[in-house]
Order: C-alpha cells, then structure tokens, then sequence
C-alpha cells in the first residue's frame, strides 16, 4: 500500500515551501467574566473552514487555531486587542496580538491573497520570498523598499524580524512538524500565527480564512460582504455542475522528479472536480494531502480520462510530450483536452492561481465547468485555466 503525503500543493513544482508548525500547549481557558458576544453585527461567522474559530468578547478576540488530530491534537490560541486594552486573565498560554494589525510578515502567497482581499496589502512589511508575488500594490511596495524579505523556512532571518518588530509574523502550518522553530522570535516578543489554510478539504472552508485576516485588520464587515459574495457565486456554480448529465473523467497533475502526486480523496481539489461535475478515480481516498505514484501505476487511468489538468509548468503538448513520449498516449493528449491552471503567470514567473485564486474560488469553478461542461455554454470566460495546444 502507497503511503500517504500531505503537500500543500500537488500541481508539479510546489508554489511555496510549508513551514514547520508552532506547537504552543494550550489547554481549554475560561475567559474571566467577559460577555460572550460572537453573534454582534460585525463579528465573523465560520461555516465552512475547520482550521480555526473566531470567538469575540468585549473587549479582545480569540482566535483559536487547531492543529493536528486524534492524540496529537491541539488547539493554539491567539488574544486579539486594541491598543491600550488590557489582556484578559486566564490565558497565560495565548500570544496577544494587537489589531489592527499595521505591520504583517506573509510567509507564502496565500498570506499575501488574504491581506489583499481585506483591503491590507499595504499591511505587508516582510516577505519570506519575493519571487511569488502578484499582488500590484505589494510589489509596488518591494520596488519602494517598503517590503523586506527575511528567508523561508531554515532561512528565516531572525535578527531582521526581530528588529521589524512586526505586528505579526504568519506562517504556514505543517501538523507533522515539531517545535522549536519560532520560539527566538515569540521570546523577543513577536507575535507568530499558523495558517493552516491547505490542510482544508473545501474551497469555500479554505478561503474562509479571510475571516481571520479580518479579525486581524479589523475589517469584518467589508469581508464577511465580499466572502458572502464569493459564497453565493460558488454555490450557484456548484448546483449546475453537480447536475451535469454526464460526469468526464479526469485525471490530475504529472509527474514530478519520477513520482506523480494525484490528490487524495479529501483534498480541496477534489472538491472542486466533485462540483463541477468531474469523475475522479481516487475521490473515495481518505487523506486531505496528495498520493505519490510512479508512471505505470497512474498511466491506465491517464490512457482513458476524457481530461487532463493542471500540467505544472508546461506551456503547450510538445512540451509534455518533450518530458515523456508516453504522454502522447493519453486520450487527453490526442484530443486536445489538456487544461493548465498557468494562464495568470506575470512576469517574474508567479502564478495568481495560487494567490488570488485562493480566495476566488468560484472563479476556478466557473474555469472547471467551463471546461469539462461545454454543452453547459457556461456564461463564462477562462480566468486561471488555458488550453495546452
């Protein structure tokens, strides 16, 4: 039996590297005698992600991020107060984090996407790396100087951020990391919270953490407006590719450095082939990451898919033919079926489909049914998916 790996992404070259996770024990706290008040006009609901919750007192918000399962499961829990406000008692364990947030550290692209759709991307100070940035008014910023870039993962730069002094460093969350990564700068007194947001099995639960950038900036009412929108957009989209009267096969990804990742059954992605009305070989698999198999294990169901999408980086047939002449086999490849999600790649080489299309998912299910739905005549124009010819 193939062992199971969870990847953020699954598409070939990964977008950005997974950072190790913060582990801070912390057991369940009462707050001290503070009103409840997750209900109140401006608050953020959570309906579909399970990554983290939002709970809003009187006077501070408590963001509880929730990390691995079973016997390693564990709850981070983050204060969130307005200059000025004293902490709440009965969380010695919590970091406090104070809002709105002015100055953010985004370790990965997804980071930069939630800022810009709350409307903060000028919030943006540092930068694991610069090399995956679409965002206009953040690179505006990198060519002002505003924007430093402080190193990923083992190359963090700690003496920088420490002299930032940040609001708030964000980082991506691996559940199978061990502490010890963060623990100079949460001790100089910088702020360190996870996103989890690729361990999500939807795309509506994954781009939900705008909620949390929200409660961050401040900026609940104008998000929970936008993500109502997105909502509505995605579900509407969903009833009509859930209805297709044919239902293509698809097969995902290819292989990269030998080994071909095809998603696991409760990854986002298959969520969005299951609403747009797509066949998917392994949509029965348990595992929110992706499965690596070689060639020959994939290439009978890749020989008989009606489609073939998101190629990594190819740019046309010939050059996946050019990788591998087997390819050329496919019933996708001989009829011309084969779609990329690379067609908002700019100039530096970073795709927007991992960026903004991650808080625009109804966006890429509008591509997905446009795509495997012709008959549908989706009132629709490809925005992150083009044909390989």
């Amino acid at each position: 039996m193939m062992r199971k790996l969870n990847y953020r992404s699954f598409s070939g070259i990964l977008p950005c590297l997974i950072l190790s996770l913060l582990l801070i024990t912390s057991c369940k706290q009462q707050p001290s005698g503070q009103k409840h008040t997750s209900a109140k006009t401006g608050s953020a609901e959570i309906k579909y992600a399970k990554g983290f919750n939002i709970d809003y007192y009187d006077t501070y918000k408590l963001v509880s991020i929730y990390s691995g399962s079973g016997a390693h499961a564990d709850t981070v829990q983050y204060v969130l107060l307005k200059k000025g406000v004293k902490a709440p008692e009965g969380y010695k364990k919590a970091q406090l984090i104070q809002i709105p947030v002015k100055s953010l550290v985004a370790m990965s692209s997804m980071h930069i996407a939630l800022a810009e759709f709350a409307g903060s991307a000028d919030a943006i100070t540092g930068l694991g790396s610069m090399l995956y940035v679409n965002s206009p008014a953040v690179r505006k910023n990198i060519a002002a100087g505003k924007v430093k870039e402080i190193g990923i993962d083992g190359t963090m730069n700690n003496e920088i951020l420490i002299s930032m002094k940040p609001d708030l460093v964000m980082v991506m969350g691996n559940p199978d990391a061990k502490f010890n990564k963060y623990e100079t700068l949460t001790g100089a007194g910088v702020p360190v919270m996870l996103n989890s947001e690729w361990l999500e099995t939807t795309p509506l639960g994954r781009a939900e953490w705008v909620k949390l950038m929200a409660a961050l900036m401040d900026k609940e009412t104008l998000v929970n407006a936008k993500f109502e929108a997105v909502e509505k957009e995605y579900n509407r989209l969903a009833e009509i590719g859930r209805k297709a009267v044919s239902f293509p096969t698809v097969i995902v990804n290819m292989p990269y450095k030998g080994t071909w990742y095809v998603p696991d059954g409760d990854n986002y992605m298959v969520k969005f082939l299951k609403d747009a009305g797509a066949s998917y070989k392994w949509a029965d698999a348990h595992g929110k990451g992706s499965m690596p198999f070689n060639f020959e294990a994939v290439a009978p169901i890749a020989l008989k898919a009606d489609f073939w999408i998101n190629t990594g980086t190819m740019q046309s047939k010939n050059e996946i033919k050019a990788t591998d002449t087997r390819f050329a086999d496919f019933r996708a490849f001989k009829t011309g079926q084969i779609y990329n999600n690379n067609k908002k790649v700019n100039d530096i080489g970073s795709n927007d489909y991992w960026e903004s299309g991650a808080v625009n998912p109804q966006l890429i299910l509008g591509d997905l049914i446009k795509i495997l739905h012709p008959e549908l005549k989706l009132n629709h124009e490809l925005v992150y998916y083009k044909q390989l010819n």
